[in-house]
């Protein structure tokens, strides 16, 4: 039987290697900005075909509903009237593709956060529009607040393989359209000196938001650094723009603020149900938005969202997780990266309420296709939860872990004479046997591996010593603890003053 003593120096001993484990690494051994394109879902002849089709739609079928602004600029630039549609020759996509850029630095209001995207880099971040929140204390979903908008962006604001932001709920306790986005922006000046992202209303509430900023900022500071950008949707399916998007766009090229235009197109409902349809349908209608931003500003920095959506045939209902979801935006990603476009695809959009192992499942699965895909930009990847009706701040927590894994599997293998270890090898044979606390195991310990923070890897009668804890609820407590803590102190206090004095500010903090 173990004595008082032994136990109690068998709990000392497990006390140092807790605290060992949450000491910082020297290394990350998984930052973002990891290369991606080792998966192609698509041959080179698929991706020539696909895009083929994509042509074929905007030159014959053409775009609906096309605003007169446009409509106007469009034919100057060699489209055709026919009907009511506007047909886009091929000519004049690939001007659109060739004059856009393949890479552009996506600016944080911290020019040190700010990542450059392009290429075959990975960078996950958020999304999604979220009107419910899994309460902290019930468990249960709740409506969305502009109080937890600004705790999920203060939260996210330490987690760093979440490399921007983009706001994850909507503050459903907002009266009106105005107060909403401006309150949005309010919440992200406050929260977060990461790139950020939003989405505006209509064109008319752009300016009094960039006045906002720049009372914080200084004036004419956002034209130097501009470090939100937009999210909108300037092409509805099937195949037509929308009027106030559009003028939306034109109102954020005024004001050099950068732009996500994303197709979000749904299988057998906007779209085909077949997958290859479906990816020349949207990518189609994904190269209407830039040939749009195309003839009104030439080059300028748009990523390329093309985001396939499914929904269950069966109910009509829409799944945000599942293969074909995640094949169709690793596909997706592939297929801008190969038009040498800033891609934008969508993953972890989990159909689970709670975070529990369908929440895994659905979002591992699609969260590394599209890593492992190239997508430069990977939307809605960390806290969403209910087909993206909710939001989680666990889900924040347990999700950076879960993209830190993927980090390292997209850095892959670094094959030298080092990490071989062919004289480690011949000397722990020859020698003691085993590879422990040897020079190269030490060296690799942090630079090679990573050790998740809410990841249960004790024996299991640590694990009941603990109290029998699962992920979600070490992740509640953590998240309790991240949000005691005080206002990071982003907005000083005689900004703050000026900006409630000029708006209506309703968030209390």
């Amino acid at each position: 039987m173990a004595t008082s003593s032994n136990k109690t120096s068998r709990r000392s001993g497990r006390r140092e290697k807790l605290l060992q484990r949450a000491a910082p690494v020297a290394v990350n051994p998984c930052p973002p900005g990891q290369l991606g394109g080792q998966f192609r879902p698509l041959s080179e002849a698929e991706c020539r075909a696909i895009y083929d089709t994509a042509l074929r739609l905007l030159d014959d079928l053409g775009m609906g509903e096309v605003p007169p602004v446009l409509r106007d600029q469009l034919v100057a630039h060699g489209a055709r009237i026919k009907a009511e549609r506007i047909q886009i020759p091929a000519v004049l996509v690939e001007a659109a593709i060739g004059a856009a850029p393949s890479e552009f630095v996506l600016n944080g209001r911290d020019s040190a956060r700010s990542i450059t995207v392009g290429g075959e880099r990975v960078h996950f971040g958020t999304g999604g529009a979220a009107v419910q929140t899994l309460d902290l204390d019930t468990g249960d979903y709740r409506p969305s607040t502009l109080r937890d908008l600004y705790d999920f962006t203060r939260l996210q604001d330490g987690l760093e393989n979440v490399s921007w932001f983009t706001r994850c709920c909507v503050a459903t306790d907002m009266p009106d359209e105005f107060l909403l986005d401006v309150n949005t922006v309010f919440a992200l000046l406050k929260g977060t000196t990461k790139p950020v992202a939003t989405s505006f209303t209509v064109a008319e509430n752009i300016a009094p938001i960039i006045e906002m900023i720049e009372i914080a900022d200084g004036a004419g500071s956002f034209k130097l650094n501009p470090w939100i950008k937009a999210h909108i949707s300037p092409v509805t399916s099937p195949m037509r723009y929308g009027e106030d998007a559009v003028e939306v766009v034109l109102e954020c090229i005024r004001h050099g603020i950068p732009m996500s235009c994303i197709t979000a197109a749904q299988s057998g409902a906007t779209a085909p149900a077949t997958l290859a349809g479906f990816l020349a349908q949207s990518l189609a209608e994904t190269l209407a938005s830039l040939v749009m931003v195309h003839v009104f500003a030439s080059g300028y920095p748009m990523v390329f969202s093309n985001w396939p959506l499914v929904i269950d045939l069966r109910t009509g209902s829409f799944c945000g997780g599942g293969g074909e979801i995640s094949v169709m935006n690793a596909a997706s990603a592939q297929l801008s990266n190969w038009l040498g476009l800033v891609s934008g695809v969508a993953s972890s959009m989990t159909d689970a309420k709670s975070l529990d192992a369908q929440y895994g499942m659905e979002k591992g699965i699609s969260a590394m296709a599209a890593g492992l895909a190239g997508g430069n930009l990977i939307y809605e990847s960390a806290g969403m939860t209910a087909s993206l009706l909710g939001a989680s701040f666990e889900a924040f927590l347990l999700d950076n872990d879960m993209l830190a894994h993927i980090y390292r599997s997209l850095r892959g293998v670094e094959v030298n004479n080092e990490t071989l270890g062919y004289d480690a090898i011949v000397e722990a044979v020859t020698g003691d046997g085993h590879f422990l606390g040897g020079a190269q195991t030490m060296a690799a310990m942090e630079r090679d591996y990573f050790y998740p923070e809410l990841a249960d890897r004790d024996a299991p009668i640590t694990w009941s010593e603990q109290g029998r804890k699962d992920a979600w609820s070490r992740a509640n407590e953590r998240a309790r603890a991240g949000l005691k803590k005080p206002d990071p102190g982003y907005l000083d206090k005689a900004g703050e003053a000026a900006i409630r004095a000029r708006f209506d500010i309703r968030l209390n903090t």
